[in-house]
């Protein structure tokens, strides 16, 4: 592929220009990163992925301006192996562990990465999220066996952090097809309720306002508790739940809801925050797809890079992150998708529009993995 530069500016979408940057071998100049800022240039946690993707790569070239306001990337090959990241705790550990998701079945060798910092944060997708949502996308396009795990060994809110992740993942030559065209009705809905540094009963009290609406749609529920404790409960209070809601042909929908970082923003009582995501859920349900909102990119960016046949998947309405995604797709990739919308069945319950993404793969071919 040719490998012309390409250059954008803003803050926005930083981390979406640099895996695609990484993954097409083209170098990428970012300029204007908050120019009108009185703060201006990188935050520590856009620092701190640079040096993650620095860690994974070999030859990898990065230039900043004195400001933090000029971003130069020369991307080198992905590289993978054992990896130990401090993650900033501005964002949470899911902001990192997605770029490794779309990077790391890439590798020339299986990865695992430590990841150490907030496990569950407001703004980004947590842990448990991605564990629900983002393993099983994965092995539908054949990123699977044993070596493919996430773990949550430390549990840590923010602003504290604390915790620590584990994920592990195999590489592969080239994805499989796939066609992710019926995503099935609901058949049953599980769940964490996790508590940190507050009292256990918080959870039984998430779970149970949790089912006074869940029960309304669906008898098939089951919420585990977790409550970390000691060393294993990172350094602040908090309490949380993820909800993943399973359709009869193995796909997963999920939504979540975290306590607010302690002293910021007002506090919320358990059984809110157990309704609201319940809520959440629903939405997410009646919004449907083979994929939840939070994955939607990463099935497009793995249909991208497949071999040079059709895939098509279904989605829900597509999120602004997504809609970027695919602008970012057709610049890296020259990759163009097909989009249908249909249109629910009045005689069936099966939510609203949905997309039906369809594309021929870009060829793309891991020749980082060494040949057995």
């Amino acid at each position: 592929m040719a490998n012309h530069g390409l250059t954008y500016e803003g803050c926005n979408f930083f981390r979406q220009r640099l895996v695609l940057s990484t993954l097409s071998s083209r170098r990428v100049k970012i300029k204007k990163i908050r120019s009108k800022d009185d703060n201006p240039g990188l935050r520590d946690f856009e620092a701190s992925l640079i040096r993650l993707l620095d860690k994974i790569t070999n030859g990898t070239r990065i230039e900043i301006n004195q400001t933090g306001t000029v971003v130069y990337y020369q991307p080198g090959l992905l590289h993978g192996g054992e990896v130990e990241h401090e993650c900033n705790t501005q964002r949470s550990v899911g902001y990192y562990l997605e770029t490794l998701m779309m990077l790391a079945p890439f590798m020339k060798m299986p990865l695992k990465a430590v990841l150490k910092g907030v496990t569950n944060h407001p703004t980004d997708p947590s842990v448990d999220q991605l564990k629900y949502s983002a393993i099983p996308l994965m092995k539908n396009f054949g990123i699977d066996g044993s070596e493919l795990e996430l773990k949550v060994v430390k549990r840590g809110m923010a602003p504290g952090g604390g915790g620590e992740v584990l994920f592990t993942c195999p590489v592969r030559k080239t994805l499989i097809s796939v066609s992710l065209t019926d995503p099935g009705k609901i058949k049953r809905i599980r769940g964490i309720a996790y508590s940190v540094r507050v009292s256990p009963q918080m959870a039984n009290r998430i779970v149970e306002s949790a089912r006074s609406i869940l029960n309304k749609f669906i008898p098939d529920i089951y919420i585990y508790t977790d409550h970390m404790k000691g060393d294993k409960s990172g350094k602040s209070p908090g309490f949380g739940l993820t909800l993943v809601a399973e359709t009869l042909n193995g796909m997963f929908l999920t939504a979540e809801q975290v306590s607010p970082p302690q002293g910021q923003g007002e506090q919320v009582l358990p059984e809110d925050l157990g309704r609201n995501c319940a809520k959440l859920l629903l939405e997410e349900i009646y919004r449907g797809g083979s994929t939840d909102s939070a994955n939607q990119s990463l099935a497009l960016l793995y249909m991208t890079l497949r071999q040079q046949d059709v895939c098509k998947v279904l989605l829900g309405p597509l999120s602004v992150y997504t809609i970027e995604m695919l602008r970012h797709l057709r610049d890296f990739f020259q990759m163009m998708f097909k989009m249908e919308v249909q249109k629910p069945f009045e005689d069936e319950r099966k939510g609203g529009e949905k997309v039906m993404m369809t594309c021929v793969g870009a060829g793309f071919t891991n020749l980082s993995k060494p040949l057995k």
